[in-house]
């Protein structure tokens, strides 16, 4: 029989242990695992009408979708107070995007999701955690003008068709993170042959799962 999913047992300092492996060193204050808490629930609440995540644990979504974009924003942003944007393209339930938002309050970001339901989760999302300098812009990341200092891209379809879309976002001198399979690496790699390198970090608790940072030539 299937665990039910209680909210009100998630609490901060669960969220926090669950985290500490993606965050190294690092904490988030007690303002940011509000935040999360408040997405947490918010997701959770959601998920069954619209079906934002396949993973429905609460534990489980803390790892893997928050521990998972925690781990790419300590690697991306070091300097919390920068001015830095970012597109984060196919955003669905807001990952890697309001995670990084949250580590990174400065951060004017934009995320890029073609699906209205989504859309409305997120535009939710954003409200009910407080953040400024967030907005959603409603389409495929194609029609999205302009280019940023860093572009995320996690679990979107058409992996292969969506990738030298994410490389024209990109400013020439900024970065493209992808969170994917190992099996993926190579097509990437090829397909994103412009860049002059690549970083590969192996994400805590997977087996499988990699962040790759492609830097500009910028």
């Amino acid at each position: 029989m299937a665990k039910s999913i209680d909210p009100e047992a998630m609490t901060e300092r669960r969220i926090s242990q669950l985290l500490a492996p993606f965050l190294g060193p690092a904490q988030l204050s007690a303002k940011q695992l509000q935040q999360v808490s408040k997405h947490l629930d918010l997701l959770l609440k959601w998920n069954s009408k619209i079906n934002l995540s396949a993973i429905r644990d609460s534990e489980k979504i803390v790892t893997r979708h928050f521990g998972e974009s925690f781990f790419a924003a300590r690697h991306l942003l070091n300097d919390f107070s920068a001015r830095t944007s970012a597109i984060d393209i196919g955003s669905g339930a807001g990952f890697p995007g309001l995670p990084i938002k949250i580590w990174a309050p400065a951060l004017e970001l934009t995320l890029v999701e073609s699906n209205n339901k989504k859309v409305a989760f997120l535009r939710e999302a954003i409200r009910v955690l407080g953040l400024s300098g967030a907005a959603v812009f409603v389409g495929r990341a194609e029609k999205l003008n302009g280019r940023a200092d860093l572009a995320t891209l996690r679990a979107v379809e058409h992996f292969e068709k969506i990738l030298p879309v994410a490389g024209g976002l990109v400013k020439s001198s900024g970065r493209l993170a992808l969170l994917i399979g190992e099996g993926q690496i190579a097509k990437a790699q090829s397909i994103l042959s412009n860049y002059r390198c690549h970083e590969r970090l192996s994400i805590p608790l997977s087996e499988n799962r990699v962040l790759v940072i492609a830097h500009g030539r910028g």
